[in-house]
């Protein structure tokens, strides 16, 4: 165990991933600073109150009282509200997310599960485990109308490989005026989502889950979409009012849906939504990626250098003036 370590990488894990890997990986880009990896509670109050950062899940706000020399907590998830964020403000620590480092892995994802309902892949893989050679009809990708709600850096993510793909795309995003990478682009209220959703072979979810957008794909929006319209959401289960979605499944209102994220999640075993054959799920892997660590590692250390000569911290959520 290091003692007076500059950085403290945190004991709790995430996403099945190795602290231990995280906390090696930033030595590699840090060479000049010392890292320590908490492994203990024990360990986590010796280490912390001496450290200038501090990253993990979350930190305590008993730890936070003694972390006198603590400028920056760095989040290894991209969301935050489980960080105390008000006790953090009170002692001027800044605080940074692991933002964007998931979106090349879900846009990854999101572009084969629309390929999936376009090749009726998942009516392939029906039939081969029968040993069911028989033909069924596909469709194209090409030509059809997609519409990214979000463009954020998923959003942006996703748009970048539709590109090739000759399609159409519409972006939802709070501000239209701002433009964006989108063929067309409109604003959230439910007169331009219903008119988006109208044209839309396919919608793409990747906002975050807000008062704005929970429950944003409900009864009228899915009675909005075509039959042939598929839903693939790559962000949260609160944004789409899930029951509803059943039954626009269950009565072929639309064509499919591919989610990552469900609510509730996780979504229990005996869940209606497990039995419809045009409902593909995922476990909540999108952003899975070997390259987590060293995306992270990559914001963490510009930070570091970025406090020692007062320049702009990436992936800023609280700054200490702030505060």
């Amino acid at each position: 165990m290091s003692t007076n370590p500059d950085i403290v990488v945190l004991r709790e894990g995430t996403e099945g991933l190795s602290m231990e890997s995280y906390a090696e990986t930033l030595r590699e880009r840090l060479s000049d600073y010392s890292v320590a990896l908490a492994r203990t509670p024990q360990e986590e109050r010796e280490l912390v109150p001496q450290a200038q950062i501090v990253t993990g899940i979350t930190i305590e706000e008993d730890l936070l009282e003694r972390a006198e020399r603590l400028e920056l907590f760095a989040c290894t998830f991209a969301g935050t509200d489980h960080v105390p964020m008000d006790a953090l403000a009170e002692h001027g620590v800044a605080v940074t997310n692991a933002g964007g480092i998931h979106a090349p892995g879900i846009a990854e994802q999101s572009i084969a599960n629309m390929l999936v309902f376009a090749r009726n892949l998942h009516e392939g893989w029906r039939r081969k485990q029968n040993n069911e050679w028989r033909h069924f009809q596909s469709h194209e990708f090409t030509d059809s109308t997609v519409t990214v709600v979000g463009l954020g850096s998923i959003g942006q993510e996703v748009v970048k490989r539709l590109e090739g793909f000759g399609v159409e795309t519409i972006g939802i995003r709070y501000t239209p005026s701002k433009g964006g990478p989108t063929d067309e682009v409109l604003g959230f209220d439910d007169e331009e989502i219903h008119d988006a959703f109208a044209r839309s072979d396919y919608v793409v979810l990747a906002c975050p889950l807000n008062d704005l957008t929970r429950n944003l794909v409900g009864a009228d929006e899915l009675a909005t979409l075509s039959p042939n319209a598929v839903v693939v959401n790559a962000a949260r289960g609160g944004i789409i009012d899930t029951d509803a979605l059943v039954g626009a499944l269950q009565s072929n209102a639309i064509r499919g849906a591919a989610l990552d994220v469900t609510e509730p999640e996780p979504l229990p075993n005996d869940h209606e939504l497990w039995d419809l054959e045009n409902c593909l799920i995922t476990p909540h892997t999108g952003g899975h990626t070997p390259k987590h660590w060293d995306r992270l590692a990559d914001i963490v250390a510009h930070n570091v250098h970025a406090l020692e000569e007062n320049g702009g911290l990436q992936n800023v959520v609280l700054h200490p003036e702030s505060s």
